[in-house]
């Protein structure tokens, strides 16, 4: 990881700056696949399959039969470990379950806000070196909650044609039964368009490689909603000398072994740790499983020093992670001052995988710097706000003139009508 220490503002640019490539570089390789989707539907997917996954497919449809015999071949205690992860991400997000609102806003206007669910949904697991089951969780159990009345789920297959058994169980386990096997920019087509097999969706979640990122932003235009720009993974922490070099290296890693495009840094306010976590990372990364892969990602990576907390503030906001871990004396300070992350992760024995899996958050975050207008997925992400309001006779001849009058001053004569005609019954009464 190159270090910067003290950087002036002028260098924060490129400091801040993704290793990703840019939404025009990959927008008409996307464009293509859609086009063929929609025009060609199954067929089009197959093909793809094969281009890109290597891997023939006769059908994309996951048999109840595979479904069911994917608990039989996982451990117990695997199993176990994804019934606690399960129990946790559904306390939290059942917590997030909120009353309708109601207020009479003067005698006779009565307005109230309720939520619906969004009926059709389509859950996007990324596969490849590494298929995130958790992903599974952290989509379907808050669909569930909300009450979407159908979910389907997209994953890419792996070298046998199948998706792992720890998907096939995870998603049973919370009750999704639409599973298809296909992924990428074609998955995210199928479930704009829909297929012959696969039926299309009101909104698409997960997260993704570049390209599915992509995919989804131009699903958009397409009358389909996405829950956020969700592409590589990244961390930020911020740590100082009260910090576990070892943790902290190990923190980093943990994203770096995600994929090559993955980003990390490291900020603090005592350079005294730099050259201690940079040790440590090459200690730990040496026995990694997944080393190639993360020494790629650790390589467009970055330990940066400032001489402040005010400075160290101002370029975490501005970096806006996907997750952010704080490891400093002055905790309070930092907590209270982040405005812009995804997830944030406190104190020296809360590792950011703990989010990942089973302390109970969504780990699906915006990246790439959208921290700054997006949430993380949640129950509302799942859900509409919807007004209604019920006015008497009291109530439109509260508001009735004031309605008037702001209709004639923007010269909307029908508005205006439509008010007249009530009041002028209510005066013959």
């Amino acid at each position: 990881m190159e270090q910067f220490l003290q950087p002036a503002r002028e260098e924060w640019e490129s400091l801040l700056a993704r290793p990703t490539a840019s939404y025009t570089e990959i927008e008409p390789i996307v464009a293509k696949v859609f086009n063929e989707v929609r025009e060609r539907g199954d067929a089009a997917l197959k093909d793809y399959t094969t281009q890109f996954d290597k891997v023939v497919l006769t059908d994309l449809v996951v048999p109840k039969t595979d479904i069911d015999q994917a608990s039989d071949r996982l451990t117990s205690e695997l199993k176990q470990a994804i019934q606690l992860a399960k129990t946790n991400v559904e306390g939290f997000h059942r917590a997030q379950k909120t009353p309708k609102v109601s207020v009479e806003t003067q005698a006779g206007v009565k307005c109230w806000q309720e939520k619906r669910p969004i009926q059709k949904v389509g859950l996007y697991i990324p596969g490849g070196s590494a298929p995130l089951f958790s992903t599974i969780l952290m989509l379907a159990i808050p669909a569930q909650i909300a009450g979407c009345t159908e979910i389907v789920l997209c994953s890419p297959p792996n070298e046998s044609g199948s998706l792992p058994d720890e998907v096939l169980y995870t998603a049973s386990l919370c009750g999704v039964s639409k599973i298809y096997t296909v992924g990428g920019i074609q998955a995210i087509a199928a479930m704009t368009f829909g297929t012959e097999t696969i039926p299309n969706v009101y909104k698409i979640f997960g997260p993704g490689n570049q390209y599915v990122t992509v995919a989804k932003q131009c699903a958009t235009h397409y009358n389909v909603a996405i829950d956020m720009p969700a592409g590589p993974s990244e961390l930020l922490v911020v740590a100082d000398q009260s910090a576990q070099p070892a943790y902290v290296a190990a923190d980093l890693l943990s994203q770096a072994e995600h994929g090559p495009d993955s980003q990390v840094i490291l900020v603090t306010t005592s350079q005294d740790i730099l050259p201690k976590v940079a040790e440590e990372i090459e200690r730990q990364l040496a026995e990694l499983p997944r080393k190639e892969i993360a020494a790629k990602a650790i390589a467009n990576s970055k330990m940066i020093a400032f001489s402040s907390d005010e400075l160290a503030i101002d370029f975490i906001n501005q970096y806006g992670p996907e997750h952010y871990i704080i490891c400093m004396e002055k905790e309070a300070l930092y907590v209270e001052a982040i405005q812009n992350a995804g997830s944030v992760f406190v104190g020296n024995y809360t590792p950011e995988s703990a989010g990942d899996y089973v302390s109970g958050t969504n780990h699906t975050l915006p990246t790439n710097g959208y921290a700054k207008q997006y949430s993380g997925v949640n129950l509302d992400s799942y859900l509409k706000q919807m007004t209604f309001q019920k006015i008497s006779k009291e109530g439109i001849q509260g508001i009735g003139p004031a309605i008037e009058a702001m209709a004639n001053a923007e010269g909307l004569q029908a508005h205006k009508n439509a008010v007249t005609l009530r009041l002028n019954d209510l005066k013959n009464e």
